[in-house]
């Protein structure tokens, strides 16, 4: 934990000195046309550069082990699907438990535990059947008693799930069980063995994205209720079982012999925690991993140029934003003019272009490019850096004259500190303000986002964070993000407004309603925008190295997804 006032701001003064200290112009996302009948980002695209020049040697690794790395950790705080705290343990989750449905490599739901399914003709009732010889991995039977057990565990107080009460808050009966007064939610039941009903208090059109998440995957209730250490040897009904967890180092997988799309083609998996994607990069390049780079942190900017012409290097476009987030119940930034203040003088164009050259793009919203609704146009605040200090002088700072001291807080993973100190020089430039900058090891970083959430007065002031999609849908960036009432909002940005348009556009779920679903969001997403939910800076995109000797995984807009891991190979 540190405190810096300078760093890249000797570069970013001679940045912004050569572009004539002029404003640059707003860069808006190219608009995409979301398919028409799913709620789903454009097709996922696998990009490899087409000429390659020397891949780095691999160790020899003649076990048959996939070498993954996880980066921004020391360790992971759980595996349990009811919470899922970041984005490498949702990798090792989805690795070993499963859930109804998931995700494919075109972002489309196609089953999993449940091999069909029917909807209601009024959109609210949910029916699956639950896959014909399902088992957990020691070979018990599932059946749909135990996705009953599952759900209405995530709900439990007890289980103390971070986000599983507000996603799925729709269920009928389920806020009886966030409060105590049920143990199991009136909206969930098995009608038979192979059967599952979720009844619905409104007909969602993002559901079954939805159900993609942790939150509703199966666990066998012998194991979690074994004891305080179930999950050092989990297993579900996913693709591998734990086989080892070091703490502070790695976990291994081993393959789930009982697998029902079959058993992995590789011995297992050994996710090894590292620090940041810089150590990752390295320990990449000495041939001692087969995977580095996610979507929080993808292979270094400073590396690209060396890697891009590798066939081991994969891009895609990323359904993730990049964004300062504001403490709306702490002063100053409880002032709006303020928040706006900071929006407008960023050059984010520079940002991306300069600071992180060209390997992300500038963000002007907050969904991100190619995610359904894109297409509907927004007013954003665009780089000005005469409106920034007209706010600053609104919210009774003029020229910085009486503010008090800010910091900006952020996570030691992937380019955070190159961007961090490249705001602090951005706002010195436009604003004339001093921002004292504050790097935290990525789970104490975590932490204080919570105490932000919970005791607001004790919680951080600004913080750069990101928010990648846990289905490809706005309402998970809208909703999600925003609403007053969802556990995800750390800044407790409030709207009356945006909050209404936001639950009425939640309960629209038939396919006529689609564009007025959108539309909606839209209206709230632009309320943000103009209130400073969010600053959106950029769009990360999917950077990651891969070696070609591994064969069956597809890069996506969402990360790293396998079709088939019988298919999958290590060579």
């Amino acid at each position: 934990m540190r405190v810096r006032t300078m760093g890249l701001l000797s570069m970013l003064m001679m940045l912004l000195a050569a572009c004539g200290g002029q404003a640059a112009a707003p860069t808006k996302p190219a608009a995409t046309v979301a398919p028409p009948a799913a709620t789903v980002a454009p097709p996922a695209a696998t990009v490899a550069p087409p000429a390659a020049t020397q891949t780095p040697a691999a160790t020899v690794d003649d076990t048959g082990t996939l070498r993954w790395s996880l980066e921004g950790v020391s360790d992971l705080t759980s595996i349990d699907p009811a919470k899922p705290g970041d984005a490498p343990t949702i990798t090792v989750i989805n690795n070993v438990f499963g859930g109804l449905v998931k995700l494919n490599e075109k972002l489309e739901v196609v089953p999993d535990g449940a091999s069909s399914w029917g909807v209601s003709a009024d959109g609210k009732t949910y029916t699956f059947t639950i896959r014909e010889g399902l088992s957990f991995a020691d070979g018990t039977a599932v059946t749909a008693d135990d996705f009953v057990y599952s759900i209405n565990r995530a709900l439990s107080p007890a289980t103390a799930s971070y986000g599983a009460p507000f996603q799925l808050s729709h269920i009928v009966g389920a806020k009886d069980v966030v409060d105590g007064k049920a143990k199991t939610a009136s909206g969930i039941k098995a009608s038979n063995p192979r059967t599952l009903e979720i009844t619905l208090d409104a007909p969602l059109a993002y559901f079954l994205a939805q159900l993609t998440f942790p939150y509703t995957y199966v666990v066998p209730k012998a194991l979690v209720e074994s004891g305080a250490n179930w999950e050092e040897k989990a297993y579900g009904t996913g693709p591998f079982t734990v086989a080892e967890w070091k703490h502070g180092q790695s976990i291994k997988l081993v393959p789930n012999e009982r697998y029902w799309n079959g058993k992995p083609g590789i011995a297992g998996i050994l996710h090894t925690f590292n620090k940041d994607s810089e150590t990752a990069y390295q320990l990449y390049q000495t041939g001692e991993l087969d995977i580095m780079g996610s979507q929080q942190n993808p292979v270094p900017s400073a590396h690209i140029a060396e890697v891009r012409d590798l066939p081991d290097f994969h891009t895609a476009a990323s359904l993730a934003t990049r964004y300062v987030g504001f403490n709306d119940l702490k002063p100053p930034f409880d002032n709006v003019d303020l928040r706006r203040a900071l929006a407008l003088g960023v050059d984010k164009k520079t940002l991306a272009e300069q600071v992180l050259g060209g390997t992300v793009v500038p963000a002007e919203r907050i969904l991100p490019t190619g995610l359904m609704g894109t297409d509907l146009p927004i007013t954003p605040l665009a780089f000005d850096a005469a409106a920034a200090k007209a706010a600053l002088a609104k919210a009774g700072f003029a020229d910085g004259k009486g503010l008090p001291t800010i910091t900006l807080a952020y996570g030691q993973e992937g380019d955070n500190e190159i961007v961090a100190q490249a705001l602090q020089g951005l706002w010195k430039q436009s604003l004339g303000i001093t921002v004292n900058l504050q790097s935290y090891e990525l789970a104490t970083f975590s932490k204080n986002l919570d105490t932000t959430f919970y005791t607001p007065t004790e919680g951080l002031q600004l913080y750069l964070s990101i928010w990648g999609a846990d289905y490809p849908d706005p309402q998970n960036f809208i909703s999600q993000q925003l609403h007053s009432n969802t556990s995800n909002n750390n800044g407790h940005f409030s709207d009356t407004e945006f909050d209404k348009l936001t639950d009425h556009a939640d309960q629209l779920g038939g396919q006529p309603d689609q564009q007025e679903r959108l539309m909606l969001y839209n209206q709230a997403e632009q309320i943000a925008i103009d209130k400073v939910g969010w600053l959106p800076l950029y769009y990360p995109k999917f950077q990651v190295l891969l070696r070609p000797r591994v064969q069956g995984i597809v890069v996506t807009p969402s990360g790293l997804i396998i079709p088939e891991w019988a298919k999958v190979s290590v060579k």
